[in-house]
């Protein structure tokens, strides 16, 4: 059941999140998944045994990791993708780090102001239909990956995704009820391949009835046949071009051929003895872990235990101040220059926690980007996976809204993004997620948006201790934030640290967003303090702990997840 929501915003992001986040109070506690050797945590049950399956049979994470996400891409539509993008976070275990980015990119066709209408304001373009789709990037990105980390052939790997596209899968409870009524029914029914793949032509599925996709094992034949190469010049990319063509959309045989993911160098850094591995730029998300934890560090907020009043209330502080600085200087890093160490400066976090009050709230209109002017986003879904040689992936990829565009490729059975809206359309005013950036991350021609995704990998002694990460748009960075310190300064096990209430502030609105189950008590205080206070949703966040020798899975109680070992 989804909580009532109160603002604009939250309503709005509420619809697009509906088929994803199963809104509820997680059971209390849960205990972790436990195995010895592998484990992978998903948000889709089949699509965690895939990727257990190829670990028994000797791939290593990486290989597990393609193939959960081509699995996802059959079994989660609402967010799994082909037709998407996202982030890949590594950690071999002989040390080595890598960071695929595999996020879409804007056609060479897209204008700056592309989304306004003659009054300047925003349109509905950059959300739903054929102009809100930027180059996917999902197939390139897990090329890539595996041919510098994987073990197993890639055919062997696009294999389970075939067959569970061709022989079909059982419709689950929450996949019937989300096709049922509400966003998904009215996105997908704008749109006749939609409706007659997901909703069945108006008929709709059955519990338990048969899903198959044939249209989408072809594709994924041709892809296992032939690489990245089919998507992005063989007979997929002609597809998706000659459709763009015929509907108004903007991408070309020209963006697909051009299309390249990207290796980039992770962010690090250290918190009370762990050591951070996050997700760069054009992800906001790494940089507003490990600010947001500097700021918390020395602050004893913890001393007044997990969800009091006042750890939230500095909880909401850091992300109010991250958030300020997020949406005025990160953007992408082909694009802008980010000015990462400026944001983690010990001095510049210093002089931003002198600006909290411990008793008060601060609001909004009182909170602005600190860096001097010299200084230098959903529908989506993550996946954490460890192995037995102690390799670690996670990885977060979206289509951004939920079903993206609306829009299934005629032919090819894939649903396309609608990663536009992660751009700044009219900078200064809220996108869907209700987040209001700057002109860094405005619209141009083979730019990437900025994304809130923020898959992540701690160390203990040198050694993986916790793997995360979570869909949801800007909630995926204060989840993340708040499983990180459940962990470790508050002593929960993995399974309670996921399921745990949490709190979200991104500045502006002016509004704290408060899940279920933090007390009627608590929420009176925050209250008192100054905080417009207003029931929320959180991300879905899915993680791998490794100590004394176990893997303990833990998928997010808020949905129907699934953590898988041997």
């Amino acid at each position: 059941m989804t909580p009532p929501q109160k603002s604009k915003a939250a309503r709005l992001v509420s619809l697009l999140l509906l088929p994803l986040l199963l809104i509820g109070q997680p059971a209390e506690g849960r205990e972790p998944v436990y195995a010895r050797k592998g484990m992978v945590v998903t948000q889709e049950p089949l699509a965690a045994d895939v990727g257990v399956t190829v670990l028994k049979s000797g791939g290593n994470a990486v290989d597990a990791a393609v193939a959960v996400g081509f699995a996802l891409a059959v079994t989660h539509p609402a967010a799994g993708n082909i037709g998407g993008g996202g982030f890949m976070l590594i950690r071999m275990a002989d040390g080595r780090t890598s960071f695929i980015d595999f996020r879409e990119k804007a056609p060479a066709k897209a204008a700056h102001d592309m989304y306004l209408d003659s009054s300047g304001n925003p349109t509905q373009d950059s959300i739903v239909g054929w102009r809100s789709v930027g180059v996917p990037g999902t197939v390139r990105g897990f090329e890539l990956a595996h041919q510098n980390f994987g073990a197993k052939p890639w055919a062997e790997l696009v294999k389970p995704a075939i067959d569970l596209a061709a022989n079909g899968l059982p419709v689950s409870k929450s996949q019937m009820d989300s096709w049922r009524g509400g966003h998904a029914e009215n996105l997908l029914s704008r749109f006749p391949e939609s409706k007659r793949i997901f909703l069945k032509d108006g008929a709709f599925y059955d519990w338990q009835e048969i899903f198959r996709q044939p249209e989408l094992a072809r594709t994924l034949e041709r892809i296992a046949r032939l690489g990245a190469r089919d998507f992005y010049q063989g007979e997929t990319a002609h597809l998706l071009a000659n459709a763009m063509a015929a509907n108004g959309g903007l991408i070309t045989l020209a963006d697909l051929h051009d299309y390249q993911a990207v290796e980039r160098t992770p962010l690090e850094g250290d918190y009370k003895g762990y050591h951070i591995i996050t997700s760069p730029p054009p992800s906001s998300g790494g940089v507003g872990i490990l600010q947001m934890l500097a700021m918390l560090d020395g602050t004893a907020y913890e001393k007044t235990g997990a969800g009091s009043a006042e750890t939230y209330h500095y909880l909401a502080a850091v992300m109010q101040r991250y958030f300020a600085d997020r949406n005025e200087y990160l953007g992408d890093p082909d694009f802008v220059k980010n000015p990462i160490s400026a944001l983690l400066d010990p001095a510049y976090i210093q002089k931003r926690r002198a600006t909290i009050d411990p008793a008060r709230a601060t609001p909004s209109d009182q909170i602005s980007p600190g860096l001097p002017s010299a200084g230098e986003g959903t529908n989506t879904t993550h996946y954490s996976i460890v192995d037995d040689q102690g390799n670690a992936v996670s990885v977060t990829y979206t289509l951004n809204g939920g079903y993206g565009s609306g829009i299934t490729l005629p032919g090819a059975g894939f649903l396309l993004n609608n990663e536009m809206d992660d751009f700044a359309s009219k900078p200064g005013t809220p996108n869907m997620f209700g987040l209001v950036q700057g002109e860094r991350n405005s619209i141009a021609p083979g730019k990437r948006p900025l994304s809130s995704m923020t898959p992540t990998i701690i160390l203990k002694d040198d050694k993986p201790f916790l793997v995360l990460g979570a869909p949801g748009g800007p909630v995926i960075i204060t989840a993340v934030l708040q499983v990180i310190v459940n962990v470790i300064d508050f002593r929960m096990n993995l399974q309670d640290a996921v399921d745990f209430p949490r709190v979200h502030d991104q500045w502006k609105p002016d509004r704290l967003a408060v899940e279920r189950g933090v007390s009627p008590d608590t929420i009176a205080i925050l209250k008192r303090m100054g905080y417009s206070v207003d029931e929320g949703y959180s991300a879905l966040v899915e993680a791998i702990r490794i100590s004394d020798g176990w893997l303990q899975g833990a998928p997010d109680g808020r949905a129907s997840g699934k953590a898988a070992g041997y």
